[in-house]
């Protein structure tokens, strides 16, 4: 233990050799004890010496590469969301536009990995379980590039605890936890994106205690080198995954709390001072990796020039810029009497109606006009055809009788001769919203509530009206609702088909439409023809930060929609205690299964390292507040700065899903797993040891030199950790046939593999009573 302390007076700033030892003295609490170091256990001692730290961390490297890579041709089917991650690559190398959720960055690496083993992208990974042998897929060169990530991921956790002052013994001790994880191998073997983001994520951590360890020599080349390298990997990290920000935003979380003690006046001898620190991170930690981040999109935008499956999920505008668009190809501006059906954006459903009218009284009492059904129909039908009606004099000839933004028309139903009416009725479906009906085209009575205001989306004024690309919204005149529509369908008395109703927000984004075709003009001559032989439409420019802009918004739209149930979703509180898992891949006739779980032994080791932790702060602050000292300040210092900081990776990596709606996975919490190995380590050495390895800080030129401190967790530690190698490995065996999908397992196999009742494994066994007779 720690003797009594000495009351320290505050240097004075304007003499920098006693700044920079009060800021050592401040930040590392050394005290006045040390230890001998040739009194620690001689194995310690060489474990401790880089020869034996090379030997360690190639044996675990050699282990991450074997377990990784172990049978990574099986199976040779399409796993899980290889569907997805499979068929972006192909997308990449047949340069064809596709739309996902998650950022680029890895989906790129995994199209360079095919390009490479001589992918021709034309397998589209349609169904789990296609054949990648029968199509002839380099699948293993694939699998092979996040199985090195994940690979390299053991000797990072290695590095980071070692950099960041713990023993070897320690060091291993976390990278075997992140080692033998079946749940960490199972990912880093397919074609998925959690191995690349995890990858990166070590390495941002990694960078930032590189960085910190030379906060005494700040603005030298190799500070800005660490600097930057965190900011680097941080843009690779978000570029993996969507949920890479995280990372973005525990760098954030590190930085403000960094920023905040050297605002310190003991720490910062001006302001000047504290702005050139605030500078530097703004330039290494915001403006590079955003330069980083926007250049894997152009990258992304520049690989994907033709039209392919993400057209429908772009604008217009976007789609126009894709060699092959159906919108480039056979867009027509629309003129006043032309016959065109309407299909909702999203639903995709026509603009229909027809001769049946609305019952008189719905099913909860309420009373309706009566009038004209309007729908929603999935399919073509002549009761889809609406004519554009003017409301104001036309030219005989010319660009007057072009259909333009802000114009208001109305729009004639051509089977019934009725036109589209909206009225302060209520909507069948949904009493907050206004019913849609026809009238007879003759009868001028009710001639305002037929008048509509066509606004088309992100257009200029005056512009013309468009097929395919003119997505619009129809705004009533007089009432300001929007026409729109929702997938609830209505009773049998409307076939089954969509409701159509008005919607009182006159902006709101999912009441768009289009029209699909042009079925005739006045002349009844075909539209096409109308300008005559055209040369081929070239695809127009678009600036990339609005195309950038577009997909980001649309991005976190549809990963914020992820919300249908699925039979392997799971909650965050069940992840750390792998109360779940997620069935990858089945085989029936040799009852062959992949099912994504943790080793329980590594997991729930750094559950109760977790809880221990948490303890440890609590039981500390207590003792503090009644005048105690039980813990040694440096081995405080490190608990609350080091293991603080492994203790905000894991918690700004999952507390969020909390915060969640859509659906989530156990594998969202394996980022937070790798921050608990490196937890689980920092309180074994806890456990083990008053001491600690100080410094580890690269000290500046003009600082006094202090005498080194070593931890020293004796013959006990080597030991605990084989024990807990042995037991992490037998687990990890006990769990193999799941994590590589063979060999295959009886029904009584299955239910010997089952740990925890919660696991839904394939091909259990029943079990069945015996009857006594």
């Amino acid at each position: 233990m720690a003797g009594t302390g000495k009351l320290r007076q505050r240097a004075p700033v304007s003499a920098r050799a006693n700044f920079e030892y009060d800021r050592i003295q401040e930040e590392e609490h050394t005290d006045d004890v040390y230890q001998n170091p040739n009194n620690r256990h001689p194995i310690e001692k060489i474990l401790e010496t880089d020869k034996a730290s090379v030997v360690v961390v190639a044996v675990l490297t050699a282990l991450a590469f074997a377990l990784r890579f172990y049978k990574i041709n099986h199976p040779d089917q399409v796993v899980f969301d290889e569907v997805h991650f499979g068929k972006f690559a192909s997308y990449y190398i047949l340069g064809e536009y596709y739309f996902d959720v998650h950022p680029p960055f890895a989906k790129l690496l995994f199209g360079l990995a095919g390009w490479f083993s001589g992918f021709d992208g034309h397998f589209q990974f349609e169904n789990i379980g296609d054949s990648y042998t029968q199509n002839h897929v380099p699948y293993v060169g694939m699998r092979a590039l996040p199985a090195i990530l994940g690979s390299l991921t053991v000797p990072v956790v290695y590095a980071i605890m070692k950099q960041s002052g713990y023993s070897t013994v320690i060091a291993a001790f976390s990278a075997a936890i992140i080692l033998f994880d079946n749940a960490h191998i199972a990912q880093s073997r397919l074609i998925l994106l959690d191995a690349t983001l995890i990858f990166f994520m070590s390495l941002t951590i990694y960078a930032y205690v590189r960085f910190q360890k030379l906060r005494y020599r700040e603005f030298t080349s190799e500070w800005f080198g660490w600097l930057f390298a965190t900011g680097i990997f941080m843009a690779c990290t978000w570029g993996s995954k969507v949920n890479g920000v995280l990372t973005v935003a525990t760098v954030g979380v590190a930085v403000l709390i960094d920023l905040w003690g050297i605002l310190d006046y003991k720490k910062s001898p001006s302001m000047d001072y504290f702005w050139k620190h605030f500078a530097a991170r703004a330039i290494g930690l915001i403006v590079v990796p955003f330069i980083i981040y926007l250049s894997f999109f152009w990258v992304h935008f520049a690989l994907l020039p033709t039209s392919g499956t993400g057209d429908s999920f772009m604008s217009p505008a976007f789609q126009e810029t894709l060699a092959g668009n159906e919108m480039l190809l056979s867009a027509q501006e629309i003129r006043y009497y032309d016959t065109v059906t309407i299909r909702h954006k999203d639903t995709k459903v026509y603009l229909h109606s027809h001769v049946e009218r609305y019952p008189l009284k719905y099913d909860d009492g309420r009373i309706s006009s009566q009038g004209q059904q309007v729908t929603g129909y999935g399919h073509a039908d002549e009761n889809n055809n609406w004519q554009i009606i003017p409301t104001k004099a036309l030219p005989e000839t010319g660009r007057g009788r072009i259909v333009r933004h802000n114009d208001m028309i109305q729009l004639l139903h051509v089977n019934t001769d009725t036109v589209l009416l909206t009225h302060d009725v209520a909507s069948p479906l949904m009493p907050t919203n206004q019913e849609f009906t026809t009238w007879p085209r003759d009868d001028t009575s009710r001639f305002n509530e037929t008048l509509f205001q066509l606004s088309l989306t992100d257009a200029h004024d005056g512009e013309a009206w468009k097929s395919k690309s003119g997505y619009f919204r129809l705004i009533h005149g007089q009432t300001r609702v929007s026409m729109w529509t929702h997938t609830k369908q209505l009773p049998e008395w409307a076939f089954r088909q969509q409701e159509i109703n008005g919607n009182k927000n006159p902006s709101e984004k999912t009441a768009t439409w289009f029209v699909e075709d042009i079925v005739a003009d006045e002349t009844g001559e075909d539209p096409k023809e109308r300008t005559g032989h055209q040369p081929p439409k070239v695809p127009k420019k678009m600036n990339f930060f609005r195309k950038f802009g577009e997909l980001q918004l649309l991005m976190l739209q549809h990963n914020a929609g992820l919300t249908a149930s699925h039979p392997y979703a799971s909650g965050p509180l069940n992840w750390p205690f792998l109360i779940a898992g997620i069935s990858f891949w089945t085989e029936n006739d040799p009852q062959k299964q992949i099912y994504l779980i943790g080793n329980l032994v590594g997991w729930w080791t750094c559950v109760v390292a977790l809880s221990i932790y948490v303890g440890i702060l609590g039981a500390d602050l207590l003792a503090r507040r009644r005048n105690n000292d039980p813990i040694p300040e440096p081995v405080r210092n490190r608990l609350w700065n080091s293991t603080g900081f492994f203790f905000v990776v894991w918690a700004v990596h999952y507390a969020p899903f909390f915060l969640m709606n859509r659906q989530l996975f156990i594998h969202h919490y394996l980022a937070s797993h790798l921050a608990s190995a490196l937890i689980a380590g920092a309180v074994l050495q806890f456990i083990l040891s008053e001491t600690i390895n100080y410094p580890i800080s690269v000290e500046a030129p003009t600082m006094r030199r202090h005498k080194r401190q070593y931890v020293d967790i004796g013959l006990k530690g080597p030991i605990i950790f084989v024990l807990f190698c042995i037991a992490m490995f037998s687990m990890f065996v006990f769990l193999a046939p799941l994590t590589y999908g063979t060999p295959g397992l009886t029904g009584d196999q299955v239910n010997g593999k089952r740990l925890l009742s919660s696991w839904t494994l394939h091909f259990a066994a029943k079990k069945t009573a015996e009857v006594v007779p």
